[in-house]
C-alpha cells in the first residue's frame, strides 16, 4: 500500500510541500512576520478597537511619536490618523537589525455607522493614543409595563 505513495520524485510529502509553496506564491500568501519591520504596509501602528453602548474606543500604539505631529480626522464613519516617528540613531553605529518602525504612517479605521463626528476626544499618554468617539443618540431600551 505504501509503495503507491512513492510514485512522486522525492516522496509524496515533498510534493505536497512544493504544492503548498506554489499555492502561497499564486495567491499571495505569506508566513507570519519575524519582526514589526516585516509586517505588511499599513499595519503600523498597531491598534485595538473596543465599543460599548455609549462610545467607540480606539487605542493606537505609537511609542516615540510626537503627539503634536499627529493628525486625527473623522469623516462620516472613517477615522484617519497620520503621523511620523523619528528614531534617534547614534553616529557611527552599525545596525545589523532594526525592528522599530520609523517614518510616516497613516491608519484609516472604519467605525460603526452611529458614531457622532462632533463628539471625539483624543489623548496621548505613555506612547498610546486613545481616541474616544461618542455614539449618536444613545438609546437605552425602554421598559414597557404590561397592564
Amino acid at each position: 500500500m505504501l509503495g503507491s505513495l512513492r510514485g512522486f520524485e522525492g516522496g509524496l510529502f515533498n510534493e505536497l510541500r512544493r504544492m503548498e509553496r506554489d499555492m502561497e506564491y499564486l495567491f499571495g500568501g505569506t508566513s507570519w512576520p519575524n519582526s514589526i519591520r516585516s509586517t505588511a504596509r499599513g499595519t503600523y501602528p498597531p491598534i485595538n478597537i473596543g465599543a460599548n453602548a455609549e462610545q467607540v474606543d480606539v487605542y493606537l500604539f505609537a511609542a516615540g511619536a510626537n503627539p503634536e505631529s499627529l493628525d486625527i480626522s473623522i469623516q462620516r464613519n472613517l477615522l484617519t490618523v497620520t503621523g511620523e516617528r523619528a528614531l534617534i540613531k547614534e553616529d557611527g553605529a552599525n545596525y545589523y537589525r532594526q525592528e522599530r518602525y520609523d517614518g510616516a504612517f497613516r491608519r484609516v479605521i472604519t467605525l460603526p455607522d452611529d458614531v457622532d463626528p462632533d463628539q471625539v476626544d483624543a489623548s496621548y499618554r505613555d506612547g498610546v493614543l486613545h481616541i474616544a468617539v461618542k455614539r449618536k443618540g444613545v438609546t437605552k431600551p425602554k421598559k414597557i409595563e404590561v397592564k
